[in-house]
């Protein structure tokens, strides 16, 4: 962090993914006008697409999403340098998604090409050593392309004794877990919330009250609302659409707003971030907003400022958000980045 501003850190896809990024982009964020300022690639990494604070230690970590997977570690220091403290295999392959469990002691990731989720122990300074569990999923949708079998796609670590959900595209599965702290080691919880067919679903936002969830279907294009139980089951509340635009449209990143009243996901295709309110039962769309581009990939939401990352148009969209309506607008020119995927506050 620096008196000038906050600084982010922005994931992009490399040669290896087909990208044209080099690593990891630093950018200084003014938090009064959300002014996004590039301050140049910190970390030359093949395609870091998702990325990762440690709860309390000053390490930032990213899935490196090859064939071979990995996991990389980086101190931070100061305007957003990167240190590197290691890699790690994930035992699979493309891996595009990391978790640090709340109490910071371990690491979670997903591996979407081979369906499996790895765990490794973090010391105290925040570094990953050697992976201690890697269970892997089994199944396949009805889907012959993208539903061959299972695809990791997101895992999300419960607060306090809440399970870990581990969302499945493949499998059309969301897999519950306990983490066995001595062992390092996932202990399933039986049964597994099995979507509806053919909904390749993708990532999860948890509300602030602990008991709604909003799931994201990438290929039939939905947003499912759950309630988690006191023992940790999902119990499905409805569906709507994730979009109102014709013509393709894949759901990508999904998030709750800190205050609970709204849900904001993001439509690739359709070029669009859809606001729902959440008064209600259901999400209830308020507005859909165009990005700019096609492919908005990834976004955060800080302060009250969105970031939209669109992955195709190389670009970083900022949006300033209107804190009664929910609904974003955009402001300033877009931030060039090459391939960007994941913004990480």
């Amino acid at each position: 962090m620096s008196g000038q501003g906050e600084v982010v850190h922005i994931g992009c896809y490399t040669a290896q993914s087909g990208g044209r990024g080099s690593g990891i982009v630093a950018a200084r964020r003014d938090p009064t006008t959300g002014a996004l300022t590039p301050l140049g690639t910190v970390a030359v990494t093949p395609s870091p697409s998702f990325l990762a604070r440690h709860p309390t230690q000053p390490v930032l970590y990213a899935v490196n999403e090859l064939t071979d997977g990995e996991v990389s570690a980086w101190q931070v220091g100061a305007d957003g340098a990167l240190d590197p403290l290691g890699s790690r295999s994930t035992g699979g392959a493309e891996p595009c998604h990391l978790a640090v469990l709340p109490g910071g002691d371990h690491l979670l990731a997903a591996n979407y090409g081979s369906g499996s989720i790895a765990v490794f122990p973090l010391d105290p300074r925040g570094v990953p050593g050697d992976r201690t569990d890697l269970v892997v999923h089994e199944g396949h949708g009805p889907d012959p392309e993208r539903q061959d079998h299972a695809h990791a796609h997101m895992v999300s670590p419960g607060p306090g004794r809440g399970p870990i959900l581990a969302v499945d595209l493949g499998t059309d599965s969301v897999y519950r877990y306990d983490l066995d702290a001595a062992t390092g080691r996932l202990v399933p919880r039986a049964p597994r919330m099995r979507t509806a067919p053919g909904t390749g679903p993708r990532h999860l936002a948890r509300h602030p009250d602990g008991r709604r969830c909003y799931l994201v279907g990438e290929l039939d294009a939905s947003v499912t609302a759950y309630e988690l139980t006191d023992d940790g089951a999902l119990h499905q509340r409805g569906r709507v659409e994730a979009s109102e635009r014709a013509g393709h449209v894949q759901p990508s990143e999904v998030a709750v707003t800190p205050d609970g009243r709204f849900l904001h996901v993001a439509n690739r295709g359709a070029g669009t971030v859809a606001v729902f309110t959440l008064a209600g039962e259901l999400p209830e769309l308020v507005a859909e907003v165009d990005t700019g581009g096609e492919w908005p990939r990834h976004f955060a939401l800080i302060g009250e400022h969105l970031y939209v990352a669109d992955e195709r148009a190389d670009m970083v969209r900022v949006f300033r958000r209107d804190a009664e309506t929910g609904v974003p607008e955009a402001v300033g020119e877009p931030v060039p980045v090459p391939s960007p995927t994941c913004v990480l506050p």
